[in-house]
């Protein structure tokens, strides 16, 4: 079964093809983030805009990248969330409109379930069960997998996500937007040794997570050096470490719980932070202690892309799950209340 995946839920446009015999023949990504610069984040109605500018086009190149035509598709698959309507609504109707025109079934996809299983597009992809650590823009959760759509939420972030506390402290060191990736290049340069910021609900038994707090007292800490005069560039490059090291160590600590409260020994880490290079440092470490491993997509599946939705879509749609007439698009939308195929 050929695949066509479309992936438009905030500010990336994603197309991807996916065939379940052969695998993955062609993916394409087009980034808003210098569109979105100005503003210092994502204007959503400009997101819409540019997804219905760039949507179409990126599908003929996924097609011809695979030498196929539209002919050849058998369903399409696209994010129906969660999140920004108008985005989402983008990639619907262009999927529904492409299905009908075709006759071919057309999905909708659960954004966070595409991350979560993002791995299995690897060589080596992880083996059922797993726990798997989501950290994807406003999403910061731990769960169960046992299979495709059998998922058990074991915890989440209560307050603020690890990657919005990621872009806001971004916003407070005044960095350039996107904020996560500016804040942990500047890291490098940091002295660990200057600052230690809280690690956030470690202190305490349970899986879930709070970064609003570490929010603040970074927030605090930029605004103590900045009345010394003390916030300079190796200022900032020291709270930016301080911050990092903050998050990865609360990340760890609550993925070592969750190895030990399941006894599994696969780890699946995916979403933006996934990319993080000291985090992927301190996983490996802890879960080599307890004869454990860990997954990740490759680096440009770690952000939102079409692959990922592609290869669910086929999954679902070759076990004969299909939408009715509407098309979908949810802003909000619990993992945990997806069924198996």
């Amino acid at each position: 079964m050929r695949v066509l995946g479309i992936e438009t839920s905030c500010d990336e446009t994603g197309v991807a093809l996916y065939d379940t015999d052969h695998g993955l023949l062609a993916d394409a990504l087009y980034s808003q983030v210098a569109m979105h610069a100005d503003y210092g984040g994502v204007v959503p109605e400009l997101a819409s805009r540019d997804h219905t500018r760039k949507l179409l086009p990126l599908i003929q190149q996924v097609l011809d990248e695979a030498g196929l035509a539209r002919s050849d598709l058998d369903g399409i698959a696209y994010t129906a969330g969660p999140g920004l309507v108008g985005a989402l609504m983008v990639g619907a109707s262009t999927a529904h409109g492409l299905a009908r025109a075709l006759d071919i079934p057309a999905l909708g996809i659960h954004h966070m379930e595409g991350h979560l299983l993002a791995p299995m597009l690897e060589d080596e992809p992880p083996g059922f069960p797993f726990v798997a650590l989501l950290v994807s823009g406003g999403h910061t959760q731990l769960v169960e997998v046992d299979g495709l759509g059998r998922y058990r939420l074991l915890g989440e972030s209560v307050d603020d996500a690890a990657g919005e506390a990621f872009d806001k402290t971004a916003k407070m060191l005044e960095l350039a937007y996107p904020g996560g990736p500016e804040v942990a290049r500047l890291a490098e340069q940091g002295n660990p040794r200057r600052f230690r910021f809280p690690r956030p609900m470690t202190d305490r038994p349970g899986l879930d997570f709070s970064f609003s707090g570490l929010k603040t007292h970074t927030l605090t800490t930029a605004n103590n050096l900045r009345d010394v005069g003390e916030l300079d560039d190796q200022g900032r490059a020291d709270i930016a470490r301080a911050f990092e090291d903050a998050v990865v160590d609360t990340l760890v600590i609550k993925c070592r719980r969750a190895l030990d409260q399941t006894g599994l020994k696969r780890l699946v880490v995916a979403g933006g932070v996934s990319a993080n290079k000291r985090l992927r440092e301190r996983l490996a470490i802890e879960v080599g202690k307890r004869g454990a491993r860990a997954f990740y997509p490759r680096g440009r599946f770690c952000t939102d892309n079409g692959a990922m939705i592609a290869y669910v879509g086929a999954q679902r749609l070759l076990a004969g799950e299909r939408d009715d007439s509407a098309m979908k698009a949810v802003p909000r939308w619990p993992l945990e209340g997806l069924m198996p195929p």
